[in-house]
């Protein structure tokens, strides 16, 4: 139990086959009162069910992470539900396939705002809490696409958005690290999520990963592992890395 008595946010951890329920479900199975946010309050209060079916303790919060509003509703609605917030999971994100000719410039924005304001929006929000318990883990999900310039799923403006994780969790590291609070990131490839918009048969999938060394698709499980790990105390001498999840297709 290695987060007992801790509270961790879970942005878009509301979809039913998505990375963020299974982080949330992984950090319930070890303690944690789990903070399940999502835009879609439905998936979020299913999510919280299973926890709760677990014996664990959640909160189910509707949250639209480019609103202001939202995030400094949310904040204090957990601290006066928990009084503290121990870790955040950076988790909410969109993409579009589509070709840099095809997007518009309400694409571009809007890809940024999930993918990449809501994490600016969502991190400063949890600081001073942190700063003031002088503990807080901050875990980002990038993503392969932001590495290798696309090629996975997802456009320019996507992969732009991801690449823009990175680089915005490596300069917070920095400034926060003195108060006892990392800001690491995990880059997944191609894991079975219904943020493609459903799972492909397995004929589909088998030429989707045929040129992956690891000739699969990677699971949500083996995402929110790497997670709980970032988040955990013995990770507390690593900040400002990423851990790629992507059976070798990329590797720097």
């Amino acid at each position: 139990m290695r987060f007992s008595n801790q509270v961790a946010i879970v942005t878009g951890a509301g979809s039913a086959r998505g990375i963020g329920r299974s982080i949330a479900l992984a950090f319930a199975k070890e303690g944690a009162r789990v903070v399940v946010a999502d835009v879609n309050l439905d998936g979020a209060k299913a999510v919280s069910e299973e926890i709760a079916q677990l014996g664990g303790k959640s909160l189910a919060v509707k949250l639209d992470v480019t609103s202001e509003e939202d995030v400094a509703a949310m904040v204090d609605q957990i601290l006066a539900e928990f009084g503290r917030i121990d870790i955040l999971v950076n988790n909410a994100g969109i993409t579009q396939p589509i070709k840099v000719l095809d997007t518009t410039a309400e694409d571009w924005d809007r890809i940024m705002a999930v993918n990449l304001k809501g994490t600016f929006l969502c991190s400063r929000a949890v600081i001073p809490t942190m700063i003031k318990q002088q503990y807080g883990r901050i875990v980002n999900i990038s993503s392969v696409s932001g590495k290798r310039g696309g090629g996975v799923f997802g456009g320019a403006h996507y992969s732009a958005a991801k690449a823009g994780v990175l680089g915005f969790a490596k300069a917070l590291a920095r400034e926060v690290a003195a108060d006892g609070i990392t800001v690491n990131s995990v880059a997944p490839g191609l894991i079975a999520t219904d943020i493609r918009g459903g799972l492909e048969p397995e004929d589909v999938q088998k030429e989707m990963t045929k040129d992956i060394p690891v000739p699969r698709l990677g699971t949500p499980e083996e995402v929110a592992a790497a997670v709980l790990f970032l988040a955990s105390p013995e990770a507390a001498y690593i900040t400002g890395e990423e851990i790629d999840i992507n059976g070798g297709s990329h590797m720097d």
